[in-house]
């Protein structure tokens, strides 16, 4: 929100309580192009994106963090006011605010309106949603409104390009009207101020509430479903064994048709001469990255169920039906969102973290969301599933797709331990209520949904493209060379091996498996492409055609596979996740701590699943 004079270049902000549209209109006006960056001392995370108005004006548009208040009472609230009241170090308030409102609950987050006018700082009321008020037989004086308030009032439906034309046509008469006439500015409001605003907030809503709308019978129903307290949960868990089937099964068809065309780019490279080079493109590029890249189909389809539990207002049902769960654990149903954000990637989850507002709880989240299986275990999971449990059905059940989700149960059933002992030591303290609001069911905006889909395919993508595709190489290299009658145990890989090999033999681990560890610690995915490169720079050409999985069959023993399961459903093989932990707790104290914990964790549960399944297996 830096300001250009030479540029005039005008700054909006959108602020409002959460799912009320803001991102919506956003991502309608700036046409989802982004820039995404941290708010200045803090991990905060903003939006920023330009549009022009009718009359030529550019603006900056920032999307910011949402509040119920000018309280702060978590993190990302303490940043949004701090953005409204320009106490940001090196910005400047924006110039106008544009305040959203859901018009269906215009009676419950009217004060917050008036708590940001009181502000003094340019302000317009943009009443979202409008749409579904009239559908729900709810008629609003916008006129009384607009007089009782003071400030221009917008109708809109900021997700139609005709609902937002009535704001876009009127953006450059107000802010001509604000530059004219800024008004005071304040950074404080007093309790007692603030309560006279909530009497009068009420009094405004009596009065322009026209015709009040009765409970959406849809809303109605399906709470009294979802929200049943014996139902309820069972709907809970059978959508999310659905979800992690649904990851298994759907995506075998695009997955062998990558893993066919790898296959293809493969036999092409070993065809290139000189030889090293051959090996390198084949061996090192080709056999690393389409390693990875053959469970993007898993990884999208993870994601897209993610998202459609967030934009149809379920999450917040789901994180109401976990609060009892949760508060058994010493946390409360808030951490369950980030928790469950985890399931797609544990860096987001950790910063989602954020909208908790007790530390204690916080800090506990942030120790035990690596535990959720992320996206990045999935190649992991995957390989090891299809290489060692037959694609069989239990009665109507893929069996394959019942283990991963065992791992995933796993996942969770040690991370409420893992709470539950750190509330009762370390983070000892009361935990705090369970306060949130719900959001109406709503039809996800498909838009939106596909824009923010593709973005974290992209992420995935990236560092596919940068990460798996350097330490690839890397290994290549360190496979490679020096060149030795004894194969890869020769090379420098396989000299690193050979002293790690002792502290990892006790719990089944090949020598191979020790090599990809080490690269693996980049990120959990890694390991696939460090395997993929190993064997096929020890593997013909015949047996490196086929795919990982069959190699794996040949080389590891049940029990072996069976500990390395268990070692990645605890080990912590991320440096994103571990600098985010130190970014999020500013301590390297708790870091150590997590990254101690979860190694030990994986150490024991390997020892213990490879003794048992030894004994088990002769």
């Amino acid at each position: 929100m830096n300001r250009s004079s030479d540029e005039q270049v005008l700054h909006l902000a959108l602020v409002g309580a959460p799912n009320t549209g803001k991102t919506t209109l956003f991502n309608g006006l700036t046409g989802g192009r982004a820039k995404t960056a941290n708010y200045p001392g803090v991990t905060v995370e903003r939006r920023t994106g330009q549009f022009r108005t009718p009359a030529g004006h550019t603006v900056e548009l920032v999307d910011l963090p949402g509040i119920y208040g000018l309280a702060g009472r978590t993190l990302d609230e303490r940043v949004a006011v701090d953005a409204i009241t320009g106490k940001i170090e090196g910005e400047s308030a924006p110039d106008l605010l544009l305040i959203f409102l859901d018009a269906c609950s215009l009676r419950t987050h009217l004060h917050s309106v008036l708590e940001l006018k009181a502000l003094g700082r340019p302000s317009v009321l943009v009443l979202n949603m409008i749409d579904l008020a009239k559908r729900d037989g709810m008629e609003i004086d916008v006129k009384a409104l607009e007089k009782a308030l003071d400030i221009p009032v917008i109708p809109t439906n900021a997700a139609r390009a005709s609902g937002r034309e009535a704001l876009i046509n009127r953006i450059d008469d107000i802010l001509d009207q604000t530059r004219q006439h800024p008004g005071p500015a304040q950074t404080t409001i007093s309790p007692s101020v603030l309560k006279s605003l909530q009497i009068e907030a009420r009094k405004i809503a009596d009065t322009v509430i026209v015709k009040e709308a009765g409970m959406n019978v849809l809303t109605r129903r399906l709470d009294g479903l979802f929200l049943h307290p014996l139902i309820g949960p069972i709907i809970l868990a059978s959508i999310l064994f659905f979800m992690f089937q649904a990851v298994y099964s759907w995506a075998n068809a695009p997955m062998d048709l990558i893993d066919h065309g790898f296959s293809q780019l493969y036999g092409l490279a070993k065809q290139i001469q000189p030889a090293w080079l051959a090996s390198f493109l084949g061996d090192g590029v080709i056999a690393g990255l389409g390693s990875v890249l053959i469970f993007l189909p898993q990884i999208t389809i993870l994601f897209g169920f993610i998202l459609l539990l967030e934009s149809s207002g379920y999450m917040g049902r789901a994180a109401f039906l976990m609060d009892e769960l949760m508060r058994r654990a010493g946390l409360n149903g808030r951490a369950f969102i980030p928790l469950l954000s985890s399931f797609a990637c544990a860096v987001p989850g950790i910063m989602a973290t954020r909208t908790i507002e007790s530390e204690r709880d916080r800090l506990t989240t942030i120790m035990v969301a690596p535990l959720m299986t992320c996206s990045a275990r999935l190649p992991v999971y995957t390989l090891i599933i299809a290489a060692f449990i037959p694609r069989e059905n239990v009665w109507i059940f893929n069996q394959q797709g019942l283990v991963m989700f065992g791992l995933y149960l796993a996942g969770v059933f040690s991370a409420l331990v893992v709470a539950f002992v750190l509330r009762k030591t370390a983070t000892k303290g009361e935990t705090q209520p369970f306060l949130m609001e719900l959001p109406s069911y709503k039809l996800p905006q498909w838009r939106d949904f596909l824009l923010g889909l593709w973005q974290r395919i992209w992420v995935f993508l990236r560092r596919a493209g940068t990460i798996i595709f350097t330490v690839a190489i890397i290994l290549w290299f360190l496979a490679s060379f020096p060149h030795s009658d004894e194969g890869i145990r020769g090379s420098f890989a396989g000299m690193i091996g050979n002293v790690l090999l002792p502290i990892f033999k006790p719990i089944g681990f090949r020598l191979e498996t020790v090599i990809a560890l080490v690269p693996g610690m980049a990120a959990r995915e890694v390991v696939v492409a460090a395997m993929g490169t190993v064997y096929a720079l020890q593997g013909n050409e015949d047996q490196v055609a086929q795919s990982l999985s069959h190699i794996l069959q040949n080389a590891w023993t049940l029990p072996s596979a069976l500990a390395f399961l268990a070692w990645y459903v605890y080990a912590p093989q991320c440096f994103a996740t571990i600098a985010m932990v130190r970014r999020e707790t500013n301590s390297l104290r708790w870091t150590l701590f997590m990254v101690g914990y979860l190694f030990a964790l994986a150490y024991l549960a390997a020892f213990v699943t490879y003794h048992i399944a030894m004994y088990f297996t002769g």
